[in-house]
């Protein structure tokens, strides 16, 4: 772009790059705190990974998404817009694809049917669960990869036949460098969301993330939060002194604090053009670029019956395409989506990878003998619609000691920061921590701004 002959448009306080979660929830903190902000997207609605899609008279989120009862970011925000009226709580059932069988692994007994492990080894995997609670924080398992950790509670076949498969379906070739931390975050926020007598309590939203998302676009544009759908993001500007704006669309947004809210390495994107001139990005660039990330595809099936009656299914089988089986109407409830059977079928892999290259009709055939593989009576007939949806940094890689590589919010740039999932750790992706870090995010630009007296440009 030719500075000489861009649209310069009024300056704000602070441009956020990016309209999910993170960004939404940041610019409700600084509004809330008197800051004159501006939000710019790329896609056409906000939401990101939460962005959805018609399913007859209802929007779906693209990506499957549901809420545990520890998931306070999320319910206190849906307080704040007046929609608690609106949260379900649903008794879900879980269950494990294993050696061509699906087993049901939602309560303690169920643990003790696991026929695949011999009965002293699935006590151990009863056991395991206990243990990795009674640890209290994750600086204990910094050092130490999953594998190492998962081996140490509960011996190595279990390790063997229920977590390396699991581990490889997420992270492919990084299995063997996933960080014990990550393990530890899953096994005890799901631990948080059982009853006591094992079975898992999941919240989701009448009406989806939609409807959250247009309650909280509403409040945000009624206090006076500037929000561009359609706007991507073609550089930040900087000059000797920090920000000075951001490019977008052909427009220039001027604002003395940017925050960026997309993956590390998209974020570098935005600052790798000759015209910055600052000493801190060289080695910014480099950090920001280390975080190593994995991509998403996701199938959506709308069906006219049910695969089964298991909520969410883990996949043990390195034969079969997808980690997971999520099927989303027996959370929530198929007559909301016109008696329609929602399936998703899910994968983290390498941008470069098969899979993820294949057009969306070469999706779907290649994964129905699949499907049929797992439940013998299905039918292509059943499936009435289907959709395949594409994250390029849908999962960053977790390893040992993550401290040293995950960047810090404060970029060293004065009034440049960087908050998305990369910087939730220890827990993993999920839209209560992209609110958590927003919010945390917002405060501490609200309270740079103050202590610098930073102005409009």
């Amino acid at each position: 772009m030719n500075p000489d002959n861009e649209v310069q448009l009024d300056p704000v306080d602070v441009v956020v790059v990016g309209a999910g979660f993170t960004g939404l929830a940041a610019a409700l903190e600084l509004a809330g705190q008197g800051r004159s902000v501006r939000v710019i997207e790329r896609d056409p609605a906000v939401g990101g990974l939460a962005a959805s899609f018609d399913v007859g008279s209802q929007r779906l989120e693209r990506f499957y998404h549901h809420w545990f009862s520890s998931d306070n970011e999320m319910i206190a925000l849906c307080e704040t817009l007046g929609i608690s009226h609106l949260l379900e709580a649903h008794e879900t059932r879980t269950g494990l694809f294993y050696a061509n069988s699906v087993y049901r692994l939602s309560a303690p007994l169920d643990v003790l049917r696991f026929a695949p492990l011999a009965l002293k080894d699935r006590i151990r995997l009863g056991i395991l669960a206990l243990r990795a609670r009674k640890v209290k924080h994750w600086r204990e398992l910094e050092s130490l990869t999953a594998e190492e950790w998962l081996v140490s509670l509960g011996g190595r076949r279990v390790y063997e036949v229920v977590w390396r498969p699991l581990l490889e379906g997420k992270f492919g070739k990084y299995a063997d460098q996933v960080g014990a931390t990550w393990m530890w975050t899953k096994l005890h926020l799901r631990g948080g969301s059982r009853t006591r007598s094992g079975r898992e309590t999941l919240y989701y939203i009448k009406g989806g993330c939609q409807a959250l998302l247009t309650a909280l676009q509403e409040h945000l544009e009624s206090m006076g939060v500037d929000i561009r759908t359609s706007t991507p993001a073609e550089s930040v500007r900087i000059d000797g002194s920090g920000v000075t704006g951001v490019e977008a669309n052909g427009e220039f947004h001027p604002a003395r604090q940017v925050l960026i809210t997309t993956a590390p390495q998209l974020a570098a994107q935005l600052l790798d053009h000759k015209s910055v001139d600052h000493p801190a990005v060289p080695e910014l660039l480099r950090r920001w670029r280390g975080v190593e990330y994995l991509g998403n595809v996701c199938l959506v099936l709308e069906n006219n019956r049910k695969l089964s009656e298991t909520y969410w299914l883990n996949v043990n089988d390195p034969d079969f395409p997808y980690v997971g089986v999520i099927e989303h109407t027996n959370l929530d409830s198929p007559e909301r989506y016109e008696g329609r059977h929602v399936v998703y079928l899910s994968k983290y892999l390498p941008t470069d990878a098969p899979l993820y290259q294949m057009s969306d009709d070469e999706v779907f055939e290649y994964s129905l003998p699949h499907i049929k593989r797992m439940f013998p009576d299905f039918d292509r007939s059943w499936v009435e619609r289907y959709h395949v949806w594409h994250a390029e940094h849908a999962q960053p890689v977790i390893t040992p000691h993550y401290t040293r590589v995950m960047p810090p919010v404060e970029s060293g740039i004065r009034g440049l920061y960087l908050s998305g999932m990369a910087q939730v750790f220890p827990e993993d992706r999920g839209t209560n921590y992209a609110v958590r870090g927003g919010r945390r995010a917002g405060r501490l630009i609200a309270d740079r701004h103050v202590s610098t007296g930073s102005d409009h440009v």
